[in-house]
C-alpha cells in the first residue's frame, strides 16, 4: 500500500472513530484519532463518574414520602395544590438537573464513545417519567445502576438495573407477591409479570428468543419479594427484598431448576439469563445496530457474541472486538443520526462556551427525542424510518437556522475541516461555500449528508 493510500485510510477511519464511534469531533479529536484510529477509539472507552452533589434516588423517594405525610394532615383543598405542586416542581426539578447534566458532559467529553454507550444502555432499559414519583426517579437509574457496570460484565449490570428502585416501581414489582407467599393469604395480594416479562423480552433474550408465557410466570416468582423500602415506614430508601411476599418453593427457567430460597433464587435466574447465547445474540445484534449499522455484517455479529461467551459477557472486551473487526469501519455513513445524537454531535462541533438548560431540553423536545419520554419500555427507535419523515426534517431544518443564529461569527470551512477533515463531498463544500450567509453556510453544513449521518 503506497503512503498516499495509507494515509488516507486512516483519515476515513479517523472520521469513522470520532463520528460514528462517537458524538462527533471536539476540538482537535480529529488530528489525534488519525495516529492510530483503532487504538484511539479503544483508549477512549473509559469509566462513566456522576457528580455526586446531584439528588440521588434516595433523595426523591424522602421528599416524596415528605409530600405524602403533608397531604394526608391538610384536608384544605387549596392548601393540598400547594403541596401537590410543590412536589412535583421539585420532581421536574431533579429530572431536568439530571438530565442536562447527562447531555452536557456528554457535549464537553473527550471520550464520547462511553457517553454514546450510556445511552445506549440506558434506551435499552428505558424508564419513562409517567407520574410523580417517576419524574422524580427516571433519571437516576442511569447514574446509579448503569454507569457503575457500563464496562463491566453485563451480569452485574442487569442485577444492579433489575434491583434500582426506579426499574422496580416503573414495571410494579414492588407489587408483586408470590400467591403462596405470606402475604398473598394474608392481604390477598397477586403476582405482577411486567418485570419479568420485559426482563426477557426486551433485556435479555428478545422477543425472538426461546421462551413461554410459563417461563415469564416462573421469572416473575423468581423475583417475588423485590421491593422498595417505604421511607415512611422504615426509615430509609432503596432496594429491600421481603421475604414474606416472595413465592416459596423451586422454580424451573428454560428448561433449568432453581432451588436456591429468597433472594439467591430471582438473582441466580438472572445470572443465567445474562450468560445465555440468545442474550448474546440479541444484545450484540442491538450493539452492533446502534453503532455500525441497521444490517451489520453477520461475521461481526460471530465475532462479538463469541467474546461475550468468552468472557462472561463483559462488556468493554465485547466492544473492543467491534472495534477490532474491519467490518465495522465501512467506508460509507450508516446510520442516520437520532435526534439525540443529532443535537449532542451539533453542540460539540460548535463548541458553545455557555449552554443554556432549558434550550438544551427544549432542542430535544422539539426534535422529538425528550429525554426519559419514550412511553414504553422498548425505549426509542433506533431506525432511520421513524426519524426520517417530512415533519421530522422540517424540524431538524427549522432548528438547525436557529442554532446558526447563535454562532453567526463561526467560520463555517474551519469548522467542516475540524469535523471531518477532508472528507466533505465537493457538493456539500461548494453549496456551503457559497451560500448567502454565514448564518446559511452553517444550516446547509448542519442538514449536510455528512453531518446527519455517521
Amino acid at each position: 500500500m503506497s503512503d498516499n493510500s495509507m494515509s488516507s485510510t486512516l483519515i476515513n477511519q479517523a472520521n469513522i472513530a470520532v463520528n460514528r464511534f462517537g458524538y462527533g469531533a471536539r476540538g482537535d479529536e480529529l488530528n489525534q484519532a488519525k495516529q492510530d484510529p483503532k487504538q484511539w477509539i479503544k483508549s477512549k472507552l473509559l469509566s462513566i463518574t456522576f457528580n455526586t452533589s446531584y439528588p440521588h434516588s434516595n433523595d426523591v423517594f424522602l421528599e416524596h414520602s415528605k409530600y405524602q405525610k403533608q397531604k394526608k394532615q391538610l384536608k384544605n383543598q387549596k392548601k393540598s395544590q400547594s403541596i401537590n405542586k410543590m412536589t412535583k416542581n421539585y420532581a421536574r426539578t431533579v429530572l431536568r438537573e439530571l438530565s442536562t447534566d447527562t447531555l452536557k458532559q456528554a457535549i464537553d467529553s473527550s471520550h464520547s464513545i462511553s457517553w454514546r454507550l450510556l445511552d445506549f444502555f440506558s434506551n435499552h432499559f428505558s424508564v419513562s417519567a409517567n407520574g410523580r414519583l417517576m419524574v422524580g426517579l427516571s433519571a437516576t437509574l442511569e447514574r446509579e445502576a448503569i454507569a457503575p457496570n457500563l464496562l463491566g460484565n453485563f451480569e452485574d449490570l442487569l442485577l444492579a438495573v433489575e434491583q434500582h428502585p426506579t426499574m422496580l416501581i416503573y414495571l410494579n414489582n414492588e407489587r408483586s407477591f408470590g400467591p403462596n407467599s405470606r402475604m398473598a393469604r394474608k392481604r390477598n395480594k397477586g403476582l405482577n409479570e411486567n418485570l419479568a416479562r420485559e426482563i426477557l423480552e426486551l433485556h435479555t433474550l428478545g422477543v425472538d428468543g426461546d421462551y413461554s408465557q410459563t417461563d415469564v410466570i416462573e421469572l416473575a416468582k423468581g423475583i417475588t419479594g423485590w421491593s422498595v423500602k417505604n421511607p415512611r415506614k422504615e426509615r430509609s430508601a432503596g432496594f429491600i427484598f421481603r421475604g414474606y411476599g416472595h413465592e416459596p418453593g423451586a422454580r424451573e427457567l428454560l428448561g433449568k431448576k432453581y432451588a436456591q430460597k429468597g433472594i439467591e433464587q430471582g438473582k441466580s435466574m438472572l445470572r443465567d439469563l445474562a450468560m445465555h447465547p440468545a442474550t448474546a445474540k440479541y444484545v450484540c445484534g442491538k450493539l452492533a445496530h446502534h453503532f455500525v449499522s441497521a444490517n451489520p455484517p453477520a461475521s461481526l455479529l460471530s465475532k462479538m457474541e463469541a467474546t461475550w461467551l468468552k468472557t462472561q459477557g463483559n462488556i468493554k472486551q465485547v466492544m473492543f472486538s467491534m472495534f477490532d473487526a474491519d467490518e465495522a469501519w465501512l467506508d460509507t455513513a450508516q446510520k442516520f443520526k437520532t435526534p439525540r445524537e443529532f443535537v449532542i454531535s451539533t453542540f460539540r462541533a460548535l463548541a458553545l462556551k455557555k449552554i443554556n438548560n432549558k434550550s438544551l431540553l427544549y432542542s430535544l423536545t422539539t426534535l422529538g427525542q425528550q429525554p426519559f419520554n419514550a412511553g414504553s419500555p422498548a425505549g426509542y427507535s433506533d431506525d432511520v424510518n421513524d426519524w426520517l419523515g417530512a415533519s421530522a426534517l422540517m424540524a431538524r431544518i427549522d432548528w438547525s437556522t436557529m442554532m446558526s443564529g447563535y454562532v453567526k461569527r463561526k467560520n463555517t470551512e474551519k469548522l467542516m475541516k475540524l469535523t471531518f477533515g477532508e472528507n466533505v463531498s465537493q457538493h456539500t463544500y461548494q453549496s456551503v461555500m457559497r451560500a448567502e450567509s454565514r448564518q446559511q453556510a452553517m444550516s446547509l453544513f448542519l442538514m449536510s449528508p455528512e453531518f446527519q449521518r455517521r
